[in-house]
């Protein structure tokens, strides 16, 4: 009676850890989906049709509508008024919550912010996010001047002085191939692609901690740039002044002079001046 009792007990233990197993299985699996779904319209940076989205994440449709259906409920994603799908106000409140527990971009925010007042110009906290540069955090000048590239714009690693300064502390070989397979074109048909010359320009500018781009871009807009490195002395992220481009031109030591001692204060509060 004790052994029969015993092979059953073990076969519905078993039984149950299977069930068990299977059911997590198909949780994260439609966690996965989920997370694909939301990371396509990071990506795509726009309000999307289920059917792109199912396209491009390679589901059924069936599938996508559930997912979409089930993240719009939950305020994780957003209907428009034509269907379109995009990122609900939840996953905002969800990056803000993250930015505040972050010392970096407190200490951050707080320097880009008095660089604003100093420079009188816009002024952003960029990283980067593979191939691309992110727009991090970003304080409007007092001046009428509007800037393009908001917080979470992403755009090419070689569009921008940021770009290269964020790879510039890389071996050059890992610059080159890095630009090799991320150089794109830019609006203004102005940004280097040639590899080699982006992976030289990047390590220079790396080296004397300040990175300027004109119009390459943006037409008209500049960008001054300094890079913010942490203890091992790899760019984490830069601090940069987004202006018109006259003014670069007119007067850029004034505005090179302040970039770079804001990134230096960023980083000595952070206590990563020891490099």
């Amino acid at each position: 009676m004790d052994a029969k009792t015993s092979s059953a007990d073990l076969s519905g233990d078993a039984g149950s850890e299977v069930e068990a197993k299977g059911t997590r299985r198909s949780r994260v699996s439609g966690i996965d989906r989920a997370l694909q779904v939301i990371d396509y319209l990071y990506e795509t940076g726009a309000p999307t049709g289920a059917y792109a989205i199912a396209k491009a994440v390679k589901a059924p449709l069936s599938t996508v509508y559930v997912i979409i259906d089930d993240l719009v409920e939950k305020n994780m994603l957003a209907r428009n008024a034509d269907g379109s799908i995009w990122l609900g106000a939840r996953l905002y409140h969800y990056g803000l919550a993250y930015a505040r527990s972050l010392d970096f971009m407190s200490v951050a925010t707080h320097e880009m912010h008095d660089l604003c007042r100093e420079a009188g110009e816009t002024v952003q906290v960029c990283g980067r996010d593979g191939d691309y540069m992110l727009v991090l955090a970003m304080a409007d000048g007092p001046s009428h001047y509007q800037v393009a590239s908001r917080v979470g714009t992403r755009v090419p690693l070689n569009w921008t002085a940021s770009g290269r300064l964020l790879v510039g502390h890389l071996a050059e070989a890992e610059r080159i191939e890095l630009f090799k397979r991320c150089a794109r074109t830019s609006p203004t048909g102005r940004a280097e692609i040639d590899a080699r010359t982006l992976s030289d320009s990047a390590g220079k500018a790396f080296e004397e901690r300040l990175s300027i781009q004109v119009a390459e871009s943006d037409y008209a807009v500049a960008c001054i740039a300094s890079p913010v490195c942490d203890r091992s002395g790899e760019c984490v992220a830069t601090i940069s002044i987004v202006l018109p481009e006259q003014k670069v031109v007119s007067d850029e030591s004034h505005y090179t002079q302040h970039v770079r001692a804001s990134a230096q204060r960023i980083e000595k509060l952070m206590g990563w001046r020891n490099h």
